[in-house]
C-alpha cells in the first residue's frame, strides 16, 4: 500500500530506538516514506513507558511511531541479520542510533551495506562525533543537555541551580537535524546515483545551537565582551503576572517600546532614558527593563493586556498549560488535533503534520504499530514463505503472531 506525500516510494529501513532516531523516522514516514521498524523481540523501550505501557503502546511510544510499519529481528543471529541485509537490497535509506562500534558487531557497516546497495543513504545519529576522544561514550539527552551547557544557562532563573530544560531537546532538535539530513542526501543521490554515509552526531549538533546564542562577546579573537546573550539570560525573562493571570508580551524592537510606553502614558521615556537608547543598550539593561514591564503589567488583567498589545501590534500571548494548549482555538480552527482508533487501545490523540503542502500532500495515516504487526508482510514481500516465517518465529529470529495487517490507510 503506497502512501502519498513528497517523499513517497522511498523505503527507510529503521534501526533506531526510543526517541531521537524514531522522531526523524516519523517525519519520513509523515512526509509518505514507507518506514520498516526493526524491533528487537522485547520491542522499542518507549513502548512499556507510561499509561498503555502495560500494552506495549504507552503514549511516548505513540508520539514517535505513526505511520510505520513494525518488523520484529533479532539481530542476534544470522538469519535476522540476513534479513535486513535482504530490505536494504531493496532501501533507500537506513537509519541507526546505536554506537558504530555496535553496527560493526554485527556486520552491518556502510561498507558492508554499500555492497549490497550502493545507493544507501546510511544515517547515524549517536553521542559524538567518531573523531574525537568521546566517540565511544554512550549519550541521552540528559548528558547532551550537560555537555552543551543547557543546566548552566537555565540556573540563573532557577535560584542559581543548574537544571535541565523538561523537554528532550537535545533529542529532538538531533532529529529534526536529521530529518534534514536524510532529505539532503537523498536530494545529493539523485544527482550523483550514488548513496553514502552521514553521521549525525547529538554533541556536535547541539553545540553551535547554543553558542549561536551564548558564544556573544567570545564570538570574535580576541573577545570583545564575555559569553552569554544578556536578554535571554535574564532572571526577569519569563511571563509576565498580570492582575489575575500570566502574559507573555515581547516589547524588543524601537516601535514595541515607543508603544508601550505610549499606552503606559509615558512616552516621553524613550526619548529621555538611556537604557532605551537602542537595541544595544536596551540588551545592556535587560534586567531593569524586563523588571519595569513586570511591574506596570501587574496593573490589568491578562485581557486587558492582550487587547491594549495586540492593538499597538506588540506579540502578546497568554501563557498555556498543557490542559489549555489541547483547548487552543486556533488549533481548532485548523484541526490539529484529532482522535484516531488504534487497535486494542482505543482512541488515542494525534496532531496534524505541522507542514502544509499544496502540490504533494501527505494525505496518510496508519496508527502505531503493535510490536511486529507487519512482520509477516514484509517477510512475505522479500520472498520467504509461510513456512519460513513459521520457521523463523519459532527459532526467535521473528515475532510474527501479531495482527499483520489492518485497515487500509486512512486520511490525515
Amino acid at each position: 500500500m503506497a502512501f502519498s506525500g513528497p517523499l513517497a516510494g522511498v523505503r527507510v529501513v529503521d534501526i533506531t530506538a526510543v526517541l531521537m532516531g524514531p522522531s526523524a523516522t516519523q517525519m519520513l514516514a509523515d512526509l509518505g516514506a514507507d518506514v520498516v521498524k526493526i524491533e528487537p523481540p522485547t520491542g522499542d523501550a518507549t513502548r512499556k513507558i507510561g499509561p498503555g505501557g502495560d500494552e506495549r503502546m504507552g503514549p511516548i511510544y505513540l508520539g514517535l511511531n505513526r505511520n510505520k510499519r513494525s518488523l520484529v529481528l533479532n539481530l542476534k543471529t544470522p538469519e535476522g541479520v540476513e534479513v535486513l541485509r535482504k530490505l536494504v537490497a531493496q532501501a533507500d535509506v537506513l537509519t541507526y542510533n546505536v554506537r558504530p562500534a555496535a553496527m560493526e558487531r554485527l556486520g552491518l557497516t556502510y561498507e558492508a551495506l554499500s555492497q549490497v546497495n550502493p545507493r544507501l543513504i546510511y544515517v547515524g545519529m549517536f553521542g559524538f562525533s567518531q573523531r574525537g576522544r568521546y566517540a565511544p561514550s554512550p549519550a541521552f539527552d540528559d548528558l547532551i543537555q550537560a555537555a552543551t551547557a543547557m543546566p548552566s544557562a537555565m540556573a540563573p532563573s532557577v535560584d542559581g541551580t543548574p537544571r535541565f530544560i523538561p523537554i528532550n531537546l537535545a533529542d529532538r532538535s538531533v532529529g529534526l537535524y536529521a530529518f534534514g539530513v536524510i532529505a539532503s542526501a537523498l536530494y545529493a543521490r539523485e544527482k550523483t546515483g550514488l548513496g553514502q554515509r552521514v553521521d549525525v552526531p547529538m554533541f556536535e549538533t547541539m553545540v553551535p545551537y547554543v553558542l549561536g546564542d551564548h558564544l556573544y562577546g567570545e564570538k570574535f579573537v580576541p573577545a570583545r565582551g564575555d559569553f552569554g546573550y544578556p536578554r535571554l539570560l535574564s532572571a526577569a525573562r519569563r511571563p509576565f503576572r498580570t492582575l489575575d493571570a500570566h502574559v507573555c508580551c515581547v516589547i524588543y524592537q524601537d516601535h514595541h517600546w515607543k508603544a508601550f510606553l505610549e499606552i503606559l502614558g509615558m512616552g516621553e521615556m524613550y526619548q529621555t532614558d538611556p537604557r532605551l537608547a537602542d537595541i544595544t543598550a536596551r540588551t545592556q539593561h535587560a534586567d531593569e527593563l524586563n523588571a519595569f514591564v513586570e511591574q506596570h503589567l501587574a496593573t490589568k488583567t491578562t485581557a486587558q493586556w492582550r487587547e491594549l498589545l495586540k492593538s499597538a501590534d506588540i506579540p502578546v500571548f497568554p501563557v498555556h498549560t498543557f490542559e489549555t494548549l489541547l483547548d487552543d482555538p486556533h488549533l481548532k480552527d485548523i484541526g490539529f488535533f484529532r482522535e484516531q482508533e488504534v487497535p486494542a487501545l482505543g482512541a488515542i490523540r494525534e496532531t496534524a503534520v505541522p507542514s502544509e503542502w499544496y502540490g504533494t500532500p501527505p494525505s496518510n495515516y496508519r496508527p502505531p504499530p503493535a510490536l511486529g504487526e507487519h512482520s509477516a508482510e514484509i517477510l512475505r514481500e522479500l520472498g520467504y514463505s509461510d513456512e519460513d516465517i513459521e520457521a523463523m518465529a519459532f527459532q526467535g529470529v521473528t515475532h510474527a503472531d501479531a495482527p499483520c495487517s489492518r485497515a487500509e490507510a486512512e486520511p490525515i
